[in-house]
């Protein structure tokens, strides 16, 4: 791996929880809490390596047309991991931010989410960021919906103005776990020149080691950005 080339902001598609959990027998549930604690050791394994910010795809738009026992257990995660390793998050000198409309989420689960944030160090070094009832395409709605609201005509920094990431850099790196070869919705706009690595091994078995494999693979490519 090339020290020096160390991605600033990754972006993390942490699919294949329940094919784990299908291969062991177990009920989807089982392969989203193995998939938390998996999250956990490659966010604070990426905070180590000097990555800056890494976006986690934790529940998607279209996440939420799940079966109601499913989304009852992953908001059940979040109540239980969420308030647990906030304050271990802080103490290693990184803040939280929520990205996507947390607004139909239980209440209980939308005041977690805005403490995380709003308890978050104002100068932290490392940004775990998480992309809840997020949708790129909704986002991009959403912002110019905003924008004519205010009479405004965009640009492209007008339009970052607007988005749910304002103020983050974009990507550098788009990791999809699982083996499905597609965004998904996952930060569409902000992906334009994000360089992609997809890798067949389920998101529960994507540990140190696989992170290290993907950035080893990312710190080999030239990223001309259109130019010659």
């Amino acid at each position: 791996m090339d020290e020096n080339r160390i991605p600033l902001h990754i972006g993390l598609i942490m699919d294949g929880n329940g094919r784990w959990a299908k291969k062991r027998l177990m009920p989807r549930s089982y392969g989203h809490n193995a998939g938390m604690n998996a999250m956990i050791k490659i966010a604070e394994h990426a905070q180590n390596l000097g990555v800056k910010y890494l976006t986690v795809y934790t529940l998607s738009t279209e996440n939420l047309l799940r079966p109601e026992e499913e989304l009852e257990g992953l908001y059940a995660l979040f109540r239980k991991y969420f308030k647990k390793n906030l304050q271990k998050l802080y103490n290693s000198g990184a803040g939280v931010k929520v990205i996507g409309d947390v607004s139909v989420l239980p209440e209980d689960v939308q005041v977690l989410l805005r403490d995380g944030e709003n308890n978050s160090p104002k100068d932290a070094a490392f940004t775990l960021i998480f992309a809840i009832n997020y949708g790129a395409r909704s986002e991009i709605l959403r912002a110019c919906n905003l924008a004519v609201e205010r009479g405004e005509k965009l640009d492209g920094s007008g339009l970052d103005a607007y988005l749910y990431t304002h103020g983050v850099p974009d990507p550098d790196l788009i990791i999809r776990t699982g083996g499905e070869k597609r965004l998904s919705n996952f930060l569409l706009y902000q992906a334009a020149y994000s360089e992609l690595y997809f890798t067949d091994v389920l998101f529960p078995d994507f540990d140190e080691a696989e992170l290290d494999k993907a950035i080893a693979e990312y710190s080999k490519r030239e990223r001309r950005f259109g130019k010659i």
